[in-house]
């Protein structure tokens, strides 16, 4: 049996934290409350790849948790899909998390982004300390 402490670190444990993630979006982007998946740590940042002619932009946790509001304020009762998604742990405290996220409303497709979620164990919970999103 193993102990608690690897049990928690285990990549079959982390889905399930993740899989948790998700279903705090699908809440998130019907009723606007994004609090459940603020989930970044204080030195947090995301860095948005977008399209091709853009210039890069990176955004601290609370500029990227202002947009995040904002975004799924504007596209109140519209999905987002998580595909592909792949898990991979880089030590017992560190997860990796890729996946192409699709935004649809009324059955048309928004927008599409690579992910990057890089997760770390911090202070007795998981928190995102960075995110790479590039639009596809």
């Amino acid at each position: 049996m193993k102990s608690k402490g690897i049990l928690l670190n285990t990549v079959e444990y982390f889905t399930k934290i993740h899989d948790e993630f998700l279903k705090e979006w699908d809440l998130a982007m019907l009723t606007g409350d994004t609090s459940k998946v603020e989930k970044m740590s204080d030195n947090y940042f995301v860095t948005f790849f977008s399209r091709k002619d853009d210039k890069l932009s990176t955004f601290n946790r609370d500029e990227a948790i202002d947009g995040m509001r904002q975004s799924v304020n504007a596209l109140l009762g519209a999905k987002k899909r998580f595909e592909n998604r792949i898990i991979r742990m880089r030590n017992l405290e560190s997860f990796v998390v890729f996946y192409e996220l699709i935004i649809e409303k009324e059955s048309r497709e928004l927008a599409r982004f690579f992910t990057i979620e890089n997760w770390q164990y911090i202070d007795k919970k998981w928190e995102i300390v960075r995110e790479l999103e590039e639009h596809v």
